[in-house]
Order: structure tokens, then C-alpha cells, then sequence
């Protein structure tokens, strides 16, 4: 932003001059042209006077005049008299001594033939007492002086123009960092609040709309804050008052399970045992999403090749069971110490939720694999799983609350273990998506922040 408004300013500065500049751009041009012009028509008519004055004085001075004006300018001057009111064959420029012979005064900027070189060539009559013309004098003077003294002009313009500008532009860096400060404040807030700190505020400083913005936001926060310190408060105590009669009405079945002999009545507890679990299990998955939503933590550094190894740890024995082959791939070649940016437990909870629902849908003696590798400054993590997959359709629900697709989760599932994968990626900055794998099965792709490699730098 502080380039954008450097550049503006610079933008309006260098119009501003040319606006200026303009209008007067032919001035110097003209008084320089118009001076030569002077200069030379006044020579001319000088020389024209001695010229009329048919006398031997006349001649002598009439020579020293030429002689002196080729030596002390660039230019030249040539007389030409009239024989018997005929111009004599002798002009190299014809067309200029044959209009000052006929009474007119010739003016052009040309070709100079006198000179080889273009400039102004001005030719005048030189006219007796009587009116009578008696000769022409032609003054030539070359274009190139002019020239030189209008780059010299405008040269200076130029370099003053320059230094106007690299004023503009220093006064401008200082004026876009104090207009952007109070923003910068403001994006130095919003960094702590996606950090996890909502106790970050704003210094109210600056112009009166950034400090009315800066106070307004700093009012949201502390509501926002207030708001999710209620909702903590009541996730620990709906975690109390749901869990605590669950547990109770679990047990209270047990007992009445021991003690009954009747198959029926056995059945009957068994299934009301089986949804007591199901519901504990629900309100468990509607506790930690909850908290997920509630939660704002700072994300930190996470070692891929550990949080994997340390989860398929804990699934090891569920999967042996099945004869469930887990397996980690990971390009360590490349970067063995791939790191994502998570908060503490997402990472751990999120591949608890995935490798379930994997372990749930892969047939006996299957293989989970799980990638992770970087990908445009993400870190990758994908499992894939040998289950029946999933259809288009139901890929695109599958994050939705208590939405349970055929063979994505078991019977006992709540239809939350998404749901909350999808709140903890996203809460990372990351995001999650489902995708048809190439054995048949689902691959669930997890796209965090990567921390910098080592190597990134070069």
C-alpha cells in the first residue's frame, strides 16, 4: 500500500509539472528562434544601408562588416549588387537574393547552402534614396547554436524536474508510512487475534476514521471475548452435566444386565446399552467440536513423521486385529523434517478421527497408507484407506454434522468425526478434502501450513 501511495503522489507531482510545463514549452522556443531572427534582420539592414551608399568608403566598410560578422559568430554574410536592375549571376542561393532583388524580404529555416548546414538563411533589399533597388544582402546562421542552447534549457528543466520528483518521492514514503501506521497496527492486531491472543487491541491513533475503526474493532474483540469465555464456561459444564447421568444410566443397564436371566428382557437391555454408548459417544463428539470452535490457540510447529508414527502407535493394536496394515510414506529423501503449523492435540485429533473411520471401512488384511510431503508451501498429509470408497455426491456432505454415509463409518458412529476434522484444519488454516482413490477407496487429503525449510532461503 505504501508503494501504491508513493507512486500517486509521485504520479500527481510529475502531471502537475507537466500541466506547468507545458503551456510555456513553446516560450523559451520562440524567444530563441525569434532572437536569431532579430539578431540576423538587424545585420542585414545594416549591411543594406552600407550597401545603398554607393561611395569607396562604403565598399571598405561594407567588407569589414562581413569580415567581422563571419568572424565573430557562427554565421555568414553575403552582398550581392544589382547590375542594371538585373541580379548578377552569382548568388549560390538564388531563390533568396532573386526575392530580396524584386523589393521582398525572403525568410526561411533550411538548408543553408552557404553554411552546408541547415539554419535560418534572410535575405533583404538594399534600396537607394529613390526607392530604387540597388543589391541584396543574405545573412545565413546555423540552427545548431540554437539547438545547443535549447537542450542547455531544457536540460536544466529536466534535472530540476528530477529533483522535484525525488523530493516528492521521499516526502511521500513519509507521509505513506504515517498515513499506514495505524493500519499496520491494526494487521499487527489481526496477526495476535489469528495467533489466539483475543486480549490484542489496537492503539487508537491516526486519522479520525482509523481511530473509529480501531475502536470499533477493539469493542468486537472484547465482546468476542467475553462471548467465547461464556462459551468455554458452558462446554465445561454441559461436559459435567451430560457425561455424569450417561455414565450413570450405563452402569444402572450393566447392573440390570447381570441380574437378568430372561433372553428377551437380556436383548432389550443390551440394546439400550448399545445406544446409551452411541449417545455417549455423540455428546463426546459434540463436546470437542464444540471446543474446537470455542478454542483460539496459537498454531505451532508439528513434526509429520512423529505425529504419524505416534498415532499409528496407538491404532497398532486395533489394526492387527484385523490384519490392517498401517504405513507412512514420506519423501525423506527431499525433507525428512517436514513440520506443519498446528495447534497442540489438532493434528493428533484430526488423524484419531481419520484412521478410525479408515479402520472401520478397510476390509481384513488391507493396507492404510498415509503420504505426507510439501506442496506449493503447504504440508501434505493424505490417508488412504482400501474401503469401498465414496460417491461424488456424498464427498461433497461428508463434513456436515451427524451425516452418516453408507460405509463411511460404522454403525456406531455419530457422524461428528469430520465435522470436527474439518473445524480443527480450519481453525490451523488449512483445509480438508475427500477424494476417490486410486485403489477404489477414499483419500482424505489435509493441506496445512508449512513451517519454512531450512533450505527454502537458498
Amino acid at each position: 500500500m505504501i508503494r501504491q501511495l508513493v507512486a500517486s503522489y509521485v504520479l500527481l507531482v510529475a502531471v502537475a509539472l507537466a500541466a506547468f510545463t507545458a503551456p510555456v514549452a513553446v516560450t523559451p522556443t520562440q524567444q530563441v528562434y525569434g532572437d536569431a531572427e532579430g539578431s540576423a534582420r538587424r545585420e542585414a539592414q545594416v549591411a543594406a544601408l552600407v550597401l545603398a551608399t554607393d561611395d569607396e568608403s562604403s565598399r571598405q566598410a561594407l567588407v569589414q562588416l562581413m569580415s567581422a560578422y563571419s568572424q565573430q559568430t557562427p554565421g555568414r554574410l553575403d552582398v550581392l549588387p544589382a547590375v542594371g536592375g538585373m541580379p548578377a549571376p552569382v548568388a549560390p542561393d538564388v531563390t533568396s537574393f532573386r526575392e530580396a532583388l524584386e523589393g521582398r524580404e525572403s525568410l526561411r529555416w533550411g538548408y543553408a547552402e552557404a553554411l552546408g548546414a541547415d539554419g535560418l538563411v534572410l535575405a533583404v533589399p538594399a534600396r537607394a534614396p529613390d526607392g530604387t533597388v540597388v543589391g541584396a544582402v543574405r545573412v545565413s546562421y546555423p540552427s545548431k547554436p540554437l539547438t545547443d542552447r535549447l537542450w542547455e534549457i531544457w536540460g536544466f528543466r529536466a534535472i530540476l524536474a528530477v529533483i522535484v520528483l525525488a523530493i516528492a518521492a521521499g516526502s511521500g514514503v513519509l507521509l505513506a508510512r504515517r498515513l499506514t501506521r495505524p493500519l499496520r497496527e491494526l494487521n499487527l492486531m489481526a496477526s495476535r487475534l489469528r495467533d489466539g491472543d483475543l486480549t490484542a487491541r489496537a492503539a487508537e491513533t491516526g486519522p479520525a476514521e482509523t481511530r473509529t475503526l480501531a475502536s470499533t474493532l477493539n469493542t468486537a474483540m472484547g465482546t468476542i471475548d467475553t462471548l467465547v469465555g461464556a462459551q468455554r464456561a458452558f462446554i465445561g459444564d454441559a461436559s459435567h452435566q451430560l457425561r455424569t447421568p450417561l455414565t450413570a444410566l450405563r452402569l444402572s443397564l450393566d447392573n440390570i444386565a447381570d441380574g437378568v436371566e430372561d433372553p428377551y428382557v437380556r436383548e432389550d437391555v443390551e440394546r439400550a446399552t448399545a445406544e446409551v454408548v452411541r449417545m455417549s459417544r455423540m455428546v463426546n463428539g459434540l463436546l470437542t467440536l464444540a471446543r474446537a470452535e470455542a478454542a483460539v490457540t496459537s498454531p505451532e510447529p508439528v513434526k509429520l513423521a512423529d505425529a504419524v508414527a505416534d498415532r499409528f502407535e496407538s491404532w497398532r493394536a486395533v489394526a492387527d486385529e484385523r490384519g490392517v496394515t498401517l504405513h507412512h510414506e514420506l519423501i525423506e529423501l527431499i525433507e525428512p523434517d517436514l513440520r506443519a503449523l498446528a495447534s497442540h492435540g489438532h493434528l493428533e485429533q484430526v488423524l484419531d478421527n481419520i484412521l478410525s473411520n479408515a479402520l472401520e471401512v478397510s476390509p481384513d488384511d488391507a493396507t492404510i497408507t498415509v503420504r505426507s510431503f510439501r506442496e506449493d508451501g503447504k504440508a501434505i498429509c493424505e490417508v488412504v484407506d482400501q474401503g469401498p470408497g465414496m460417491p461424488a455426491a456424498d464427498r461433497q456432505r461428508a463434513f456436515d454434522r451427524f451425516w452418516r454415509g453408507r460405509g463411511l463409518t460404522g454403525s456406531g458412529g455419530s457422524g461428528l468425526g469430520l465435522a470436527i476434522v474439518k473445524q480443527l484444519v480450519t481453525d490451523d488454516g488449512g483445509t480438508v478434502s475427500l477424494h476417490e482413490a486410486e485403489t477404489g477407496g477414499l483419500r482424505v487429503r489435509i493441506a496445512l501450513r508449512a513451517q519454512a525449510s531450512p533450505t527454502s532461503g537458498g
